[in-house]
């Protein structure tokens, strides 16, 4: 038995060492205790991999921690972690490798469990066919659906459905025959090349390695004779060359050269070359390795190309065959897993990472969901926790990608919390947005830089947040009214003014206040863009927003001034009435009432108007504004 610890090293060294079926991937996936872990357990102890110290482990921890009796519980040769153990559940992935004597095998036994559905798509995410278990008492739950879509969204085409714990149903005929029916018209439409059928009983290993003498109406293969011979056309080295650049490799003066794995295809010296991005073009000249040059490098292969002449290329760029280019835009339609408590919501920035490319991108729009019961399209404005929607994804500069379903490792991508550096959903590439590629920046004559010469001052966004009642407006309004009166060229944006023009439409949801700042940040960049001084003041409760606007413009361009004025303060004033209104019930989604407010953690200027007054407050926003040379 071997445990993998380096997927790309193992599936490597497996290729090289032949193989009459080759290398095949699996994952074992379904619901909770379904029999993933004792179907693996089951496969191992059938192909003879186990020593006997491994066996007699086994039969010890059987006694301590099995649920199956006085038989040897097959489970626990993959639940390796304590905390599995005690539970009795699958935590985390535990990857595999068996053979038989046609084939080797890399198989994956993923959790059961709804809040582990990130780390079953990870195991997904690199296998050629998915055994999905279903417990022949319980029928399809919910989690085999979820589990199915997740296989079919991550290029899967090829599916074993394994009834298991025939033995507990009696070994009806019947029963199988229901289950499959079921199964089979929840699947329907979700394209897959194959699905097989096995009853079984992983416990005993009926039709697992050998049949079952008590179903004998059972005429088809044994799960393993089935996946011996399935023909997998895996082979990427028949696509386009890919790699994504990891690193620019510059030992001295006298070499340079660009690494990478490749991801697809294969490449030889003289072959031509582009840089997926910026389209430029060069021949290979050498291929180098740790082991010396290759004459050809192949898909999977860790490599560095060294071109005939310099060109501009660093990490996160793609090297592609200059015949068969990937696509390059900064929008496309996506798939995307969320995995995160914290809800995806349209219009929040996060960090896209794609190969070795990461960089800002937005939800630009959320299609619609995926009812997870039925696979029918449902209209949405935000996903939860294990949803999974169809989305068009905005990204802050042009990425080079393929559709997932042509090149897995060029299609998927991660999102990542830009706060917190959590993985926060996974997403599959179907196309791109064609009508992006017919927009460009038109440039014109007279530039930022001219306008505020003119106007003998530097353009920033003054950022004021805070919760309602603080004070924002007040001071906001002071302080462009002594700006206006130096003679300084100024706008204002309110948070309620807004919202009786270019944001009525919106509410007040977490949605709605996403895209009412982002709608802001837009126009307030168009205000630094003419000149301007332009002064904000909007409750922005989400960091994430506030962070998003702070990068639409140049560094120094943007002073968060918090407004920190307690809660209990805001709440006596209540000038407006609204929080009289909140606690009564009468308005859903009051900022710092029913719904959260992210405090700044390093504002240019913190503002306590329970303990200065709004006309030092405003002076105080003004002496930065001179101190950081805004003013003229």
């Amino acid at each position: 038995m071997d445990t993998i610890t380096s997927r790309d090293g193992l599936l490597k060294r497996l290729t090289q060492s032949g193989g009459e079926g080759g290398v095949l991937r699996f994952l074992t996936c379904g619901s909770v205790d379904d029999g993933k872990s004792t179907l693996i357990g089951r496969l191992l102890y059938d192909s003879k991999l186990l020593f006997e110290d491994q066996i007699n482990v086994l039969e010890r921890d059987s006694k301590k921690h099995g649920t199956a009796g006085e038989d040897i519980d097959f489970a626990l040769l993959l639940d390796g972690l304590e905390a599995e153990r005690e539970q009795g559940i699958t935590i985390d992935v535990a990857y595999r490798f068996f053979a038989t004597e046609k084939r080797k095998f890399v198989v994956a036994d993923t959790p059961g469990h709804e809040q582990y559905t990130r780390n079953m798509a990870t195991g997904a995410s690199t296998a050629d066919v998915a055994v999905i278990l279903i417990d022949a008492r319980k029928g399809v739950l919910v989690q085999t659906l979820r589990h199915t879509y997740i296989a079919r969204m991550m290029g899967i085409k090829n599916i074993v459905l394994a009834v298991n714990k025939m033995d507990l149903a009696g070994h009806s005929s019947a029963r199988f025959h229901e289950i499959v029916g079921e199964y089979l018209k929840s699947a329907e439409g979700l394209g897959f090349d194959s699905i097989m059928p096995i009853p079984m009983s992983a416990r005993f290993g009926d039709n697992v390695s050998h049949r079952s003498g008590a179903m004998t109406w059972y005429t088809g293969p044994t799960l393993i004779e089935h996946l011996e011979g399935l023909d997998i056309d895996s082979d990427l080295q028949t696509q386009p060359f890919r790699m994504p650049v990891q690193w620019v490799n510059r030992p001295n003066l006298n070499f340079r050269g660009y690494s990478g794995v490749i991801v697809s295809g294969t490449v030889r010296p003289g072959d031509s070359v582009v840089v997926a991005q910026s389209g430029i073009t060069a021949n290979i000249e050498r291929i180098v390795t740790a082991d010396g040059g290759l004459e050809v490098a192949y898909a999977g292969d860790s490599v560095t190309l060294v071109l005939d002449h310099e060109i501009d290329i660093s990490r996160g760029d793609v090297l592609a065959s200059a015949e068969q280019r990937p696509e390059v835009s900064d929008q496309f339609a996506a798939e995307i897993l969320w995995m995160n408590e914290e809800e995806l919501l349209p219009g929040r920035s996060y960090m896209l990472k794609i190969g070795t490319a990461t960089t800002p991108a937005t939800i630009s729009a959320l299609k619609h969901r995926i009812d997870i019961n039925s696979y029918a399209k449902q209209p949405a404005k935000k996903l939860e926790m294990n949803g999974i929607g169809v989305c068009n994804v905005s990204t802050a500069r042009p990425i080079a990608f393929d559709p997932y379903q042509d090149i897995r490792d060029m299609g998927a991508f991660i999102l990542i919390d830009r706060f917190t550096n959590q993985t926060v959903g996974a997403g599959m590439i179907e196309f791109g947005l064609r009508r992006a590629s017919n927009i460009h920046q038109h440039a014109m004559d007279v530039t930022k830089t001219q306008r505020s010469q003119i106007k003998s001052q530097k353009p920033a966004i003054l950022w004021f947040t805070g919760l309602s009642g603080a004070g924002k407006s007040t001071i906001a309004n002071l302080v462009e009214r002594k700006l206006a009166e130096a003679g300084h060229h100024t706008y204002s944006l309110d948070g309620d003014n807004v919202r009786h023009g270019l944001n009525r439409d919106l509410g007040f949801t977490d949605v709605d206040r996403v895209e009412n700042i982002r709608r802001i940040g837009e126009v307030g960049k168009l205000f630094v863009d003419a000149g301007l001084l332009v002064t904000c003041s909007f409750i922005s409760p989400f960091k994430s927003e506030r962070h998003m606007v702070r990068e639409l413009v140049d560094e120094g361009e943007f002073i968060e001034v918090y407004i920190s004025t307690p809660l209990e303060v805001c709440m006596q004033r209540d000038p407006k009435g609204l929080y009289k209104k909140a606690k009564a019930g009468e308005i859903k989604n009051f900022t710092g009432f029913d719904s959260p407010y992210e405090e700044p953690e390093n504002p240019e200027i913190n503002i306590d108007t329970s303990s200065i007054a709004v006309e030092e407050a405003a002076d105080t926003v003004i002496s930065m504004l001179r101190d950081r040379g805004l003013l003229g």
